[in-house]
């Protein structure tokens, strides 16, 4: 790519998983265009759900500024890849998607390593495991770091 990457995080409410995403790369990837949003419209306008922003926090993820949003099919020619948190997600977004911008679309876990590869990351607003989450995810970011320096991006 010869311009900065645009990734899109995706989950349930964007209010755990997807703004956790977001602002992992920001911290670690600043030169990326990043965003989240959610696949319902329960929590729009809202911040980050405050357990997930306080041990975010603790790990140095600032969550604050963030609100949710519903996925809006704008989205899919706006960002060069739309990352799922899980498969229920990667299902519903290949229903809105346009045809031709349904390569942008992968799973969170394709990023991920050990364990985690290729597996969805939970959501801990259900299974209360905020930890496990953060952690999912920083492997899993790491991996697409790995993939975006491939790309030379």
């Amino acid at each position: 790519m010869d311009r900065l990457a645009r990734i899109l995080f995706v989950c349930t409410g964007n209010i755990c998983r997807s703004p956790a995403a977001e602002v992992i790369l920001r911290t670690k990837r600043p030169d990326v265009l990043v965003d989240s949003a959610a696949m319902g419209p329960w929590h729009i306008g809202e911040p980050p759900y405050s357990l997930m922003q306080d041990l975010a926090a603790k790990r140095g993820y600032d969550m604050s500024v963030l609100s949710a949003r519903l996925v809006d099919v704008a989205d899919f020619s706006a960002f060069d890849l739309i990352v799922a948190m899980d498969q229920s997600h990667l299902d519903g977004l290949k229903t809105i998607c346009p045809q031709a911008e349904r390569n942008k679309i992968v799973k969170m876990g394709a990023f991920a390593s050990g364990s985690w590869r290729d597996a969805d990351v939970p959501d801990p607003y259900y299974t209360r495991n905020f930890d496990e989450t953060l952690d999912i995810l920083e492997n899993a970011i790491e991996g697409l770091i790995f993939y975006l320096d491939r790309l030379k991006v």
